[in-house]
């Protein structure tokens, strides 16, 4: 994969606003029409409890409850359908799958409705797959949704409040981690900045790699003796003084004058 693929499109916006669209179209109608569809949830170990696993995503209790999915929702199907488009599907449907069937095996003796198990999920899938894959965009956003959404650890085990499906969002949990596993991406490509990460690099012909021995210990080039360095620098600037010299034969001639001179004025 390469970084290219990791651009913003319309779906980015309407897979979340469409979702979003649903779970809040189903409350409405609730209310309008006074209907209750509760009983459409997760009753765990019951025939007629597994329908919940499809529908209970769709369904909450209170305003409250559905204003506290509709943001990490939101959220987190964006993300997902940026940093992986061609697997958004796959998690979204198995996740919801997985996370109902997960749910109707281990919960309560109660109804379980919301959409938390597959924020779950989402958010189980995205760290673990970044952590995975190594690519630093990915692990950027499994930091990220550790920043944003660490505090979700805590509802994983059972709660005093006898409201919250602990085992919905543990069901959840453990789905996105095994999606992780068995869903595949791509190989992230990393953008090439240095010619040692190029697949036709030659290391013998790089002037760095030639300063290893055999066995990989690095030699650095020798220097040059100080003393001497410090001579040639004294000899090359050292000053440079002529002298002259008069030659025999100027001499002679120049003594021979002085005796001529003498023996005239004696």
């Amino acid at each position: 994969m390469k970084e290219s693929d990791f651009k913003f499109s319309a779906s980015v916006i309407a897979w979340p606003f469409l979702f979003l669209l649903a779970i809040w179209v189903v409350f409405w109608f609730e209310i309008r029409f006074k209907m209750s569809l509760y009983d459409f949830g997760i009753y765990p170990r019951s025939l007629s409890g597994l329908k919940g696993i499809v529908f209970s995503p769709f369904l909450h209790g209170d305003l409250q409850h559905l204003y506290n999915n509709s943001i990490p929702i939101f959220l987190l199907v964006m993300a997902l359908r940026y940093f992986y488009r061609e697997q958004s599907l796959q998690v979204l449907i198995w996740g919801i799958l997985m996370s109902g069937f997960g749910t109707w095996l281990i919960g309560r003796e109660s109804i379980h409705i919301g959409a938390s198990g597959l924020i779950y999920v989402l958010v189980s899938f995205m760290f673990f797959k970044g952590v995975q894959s190594g690519y630093y965009r990915l692990v950027a956003l499994s930091l990220t949704i550790v920043v944003l959404y660490g505090g979700m650890v805590w509802y994983l085990f059972p709660s005093p409040e006898e409201n919250i499906s602990w085992e919905g969002h543990m069901a959840g949990f453990i789905s996105g981690f095994l999606l992780s596993y068995f869903i595949k991406t791509q190989d992230y490509q990393k953008p090439i900045k240095y010619d040692w990460e190029r697949p036709d690099f030659d290391p013998s012909l790089d002037p760095f790699m030639k300063h290893f021995d055999e066995n990989g210990n690095f030699m650095p080039t020798p220097k040059p003796d100080p003393v001497e360095e410090q001579y040639s620098y004294f000899i090359s600037n050292l000053p440079v003084i002529y002298f002259w010299k008069e030659s025999n034969e100027s001499k002679d001639e120049v003594s021979g004058h002085d005796v001529a001179d003498k023996e005239h004025h004696q």
